[in-house]
């Protein structure tokens, strides 16, 4: 006669993944993915450090997301090339790879492990979902008794959870990024714009902070549809879009308003110290040369307007507007130069 329980999964491991499926189920951000898959993994198996890495696609690297036990700090900015160490070997492999006696393992010594603490054992898991492998969780030094069968198919069960929810939670941010970001130049879009304008003038009203804008216009960007085609026109707002962002400071937010507009949001910076960003990024601008695929050549102008908050405007559209109409001041008397209110001969306050 057999034991009806035997063969059953305890009550307490039922528990554990219905907990972790409600946890990364509520929520796509991927942090907080991150850490509740970690959480669970340090009450499945007892070990002395947890690890989740995961995978940069473009570089074929392997970077360290999250780790818990005290090395978060040691293994920060350190990265794991596709094939080297331990999660290497796994991105590379797509297996799992337990390793019970570290001493003479080479992939031990390799990338990262170095930096850690003595190493006696590994676990380490691949991440696979619908698309690939995601990233590896790691497992060092884990208790010998629990190295069983029965504990490394709960482990896969549960990275086969987080995987899954590593990528609902990429598409998400994917999806978030595709429509706020414009096309042509990958810069953020207009409608991000007056999102984070409008965020950006809240807190100007409440920290009394000062936020500019600087809208600029391309000169004569007609001429170089109808001279070189449309083709060498987009390719040339896709190149000053990403010199723009160069350009600019690491605060400061860029954004193709439409056509050949271009707006370039400084927080924290009051029209003085907006002209002088505003004056540098335009001379910078105009002294690059621009090579399209084609071999050629061009070069470019613009017209710059500039405007601040709390002096020239409080709201959304009537900044933008201010801004908006000395950029075609700045057309109508020469092109190719920034003009402000100081430039108009508008006093700020004090």
């Amino acid at each position: 006669m057999t034991n009806e329980t035997e063969g059953r999964i305890p009550l307490a491991d039922l528990l554990v993944f219905h907990q972790l499926a409600r946890s990364l189920t509520s929520s796509f951000d991927l942090d907080t993915i991150l850490r509740t898959i970690l959480e669970h993994m340090e009450r499945i198996i007892e070990a002395e450090l947890w690890t989740l890495l995961m995978l940069d696609d473009d570089r074929q690297e392997l970077y360290y997301a999250i780790a818990a036990g005290g090395e978060q700090e040691a293994l920060s900015g350190l990265r794991v090339k596709v094939g080297e160490g331990i999660a290497g070997w796994v991105v590379e492999h797509g297996e799992t790879l337990i390793v019970p006696e570290a001493v003479d393992d080479p992939r031990v010594k390799a990338a990262g492990a170095s930096s850690l603490r003595k190493v006696r054992s590994v676990i380490a898991l691949p991440l696979r979902g619908r698309k690939g492998t995601q990233g590896v969780i790691e497992i060092y030094n884990p208790r010998t008794e629990q190295m069983t069968d029965y504990t490394i198919a709960f482990l896969h069960i549960l990275a086969d959870h987080a995987a899954i929810a590593i990528e609902n939670a990429r598409d998400v941010a994917r999806i978030q990024q595709l429509t706020i970001t414009d096309d042509a130049t990958h810069l953020y879009n207009v409608r991000h714009l007056y999102d984070v304008l409008g965020r950006e003038l809240e807190r100007c009203g409440q920290l009394q902070l000062p936020v500019s804008l600087a809208f600029l216009d391309l000169d004569h960007f007609k001429l170089v549809n109808d001279v070189h085609g449309h083709l060498v026109g987009s390719e040339l707002l896709a190149r000053v879009g990403q010199r723009l962002q160069e350009f600019s400071r690491k605060q400061d937010w860029c954004f193709r308003y439409g056509g050949d507009e271009f707006v370039l949001l400084m927080p924290e910076t009051d029209g003085k110290d907006a002209m002088t960003q505003a004056e540098a990024l335009l001379r910078a601008l105009m002294e690059t040369p621009f090579r399209m695929k084609n071999g050629l050549e061009l070069s470019v102008s613009a017209s710059v307007g500039l405007a601040t908050a709390p002096e020239d405007a409080l709201t959304v559209h009537t900044l933008i507007g201010a801004a908006d109409t000395r950029m075609y001041i700045v057309k109508c008397n020469g092109r190719g130069k920034v003009c402000g209110a100081q430039e108009l001969g508008i006093g700020t306050r004090d």
